[in-house]
């Protein structure tokens, strides 16, 4: 047998494993909402160097555990994922990813601190962009027949682009099916640890996903009825994927993406774009630069601050001397005139 069979055997068993942690946690009826790094550092500090002892300060808080807080269930299976970490050669454990939830799913992600390149983040943002992609979806949903063409031809092709931990594309097509209507869901990432991630909780969640990895649209072809994407939007010194949205102070794969999304609507297909920008003496730059291609692909579209203030510590850097702030923002695109 090849190492490279080998390899692979070990790899797939380990994330049946990883699933099976999962699956372990949410059958407790685990809740947990990740917070801001600054929040969970504040946590932590506040904890005394206390060891945790629930599935919240192990998964959740990602606190170090003596073995014998968890059952030997736990141990066996994380031991089997390869997700347990000795903590500063004592022995006290720690999990090196974490579980969030959002109603009743629940989603694996990267271990605190979250600053490897490959990390994948899951925390406030995430919260913000599912509850946007809900009500866009429903408000879509509501506009009647002859508005939209993408209504009367389920399975609706839907794209998340940058897709993390999977979230918006579970929670899209939980809308979508609770609304009767059929999908077919493709989660994108350049990044291989947020496909792993994503495959697993579309698993657990009982939701079919197309998994690509690749550069945003570069990655798929033809068009798609439903188009939603979080990209990252601040300039990361560190270049971390989940944070950097490259430049013109983080906004330029954002535009990016979106510019390349409207082309590939179809006729009545809906864009959900969240993501950020920072103000320059009140000037909203993603918005200037995005409004003549959302009038060249023919769109009625609608923009909203979702959050006037958000990352406000990332000002204290030099290369944010000039903004007044950074606001998340909400880009609402449809795509062609209603049919007759």
């Amino acid at each position: 047998m090849s190492d490279r069979i080998v390899t692979s055997v070990e790899a797939a068993r380990r994330l049946s494993a990883l699933q099976a942690v999962v699956r372990l946690v949410a059958r407790t009826g685990y809740r947990f909402v990740t917070t801001t790094p600054v929040t969970h550092e504040r946590k932590v500090v506040h904890s005394g160097g206390r060891p945790g002892t629930t599935l919240r300060d192990v998964f959740g808080w990602n606190l170090p555990f003596a073995k014998e807080s968890l059952g030997p269930a736990f141990l066996e299976t994380m031991a089997r994922a390869g997700i347990l970490r000795q903590s500063n050669g004592e022995d006290l454990w720690t999990s090196s990813v974490r579980l969030a939830t959002i109603g009743d799913d629940i989603f694996l992600h990267s271990a605190y601190p979250t600053t490897h390149l490959s990390a994948v983040f899951f925390g406030p943002d995430t919260y913000r962009f599912v509850r946007f992609v809900r009500r866009g979806l429903i408000d879509w949903l509501a506009l009647p027949r002859t508005t939209t063409t993408a209504r009367v031809r389920p399975p609706l092709r839907v794209l998340d682009i940058g897709c993390g931990s999977g979230a918006g594309g579970i929670v899209a097509a939980r809308v979508l099916a609770r609304a009767g209507v059929s999908s077919k869901v493709t989660l994108n990432d350049i990044n291989p640890d947020a496909l792993t991630f994503a495959r697993i909780n579309a698993a657990v969640a009982g939701i079919p996903v197309d998994l690509v990895p690749g550069d945003a649209l570069s990655a798929v072809e033809g068009k798609f009825d439903l188009i939603i994407s979080n990209p990252p939007y601040l300039d990361d010194d560190s270049r971390r994927a989940y944070r950097h949205g490259g430049g013109k102070l983080g906004c330029e794969l954002g535009l990016r993406i979106a510019a390349e999304a409207l082309q590939r609507l179809a006729p009545g297909g809906l864009l959900l774009m969240y993501t950020g920008v920072a103000m320059v003496e009140g000037h909203d730059a993603f918005l200037s630069e995005i409004s003549p291609a959302l009038a060249n692909a023919g769109c009625r579209w609608s923009y909203e601050e979702i959050d006037p203030d958000v990352f406000g510590e990332e000002l204290d850097r030099l290369v944010y001397s000039r903004a007044d702030r950074i606001a998340v923002v909400g880009l609402s695109a449809l795509r062609g005139n209603p049919p007759a």
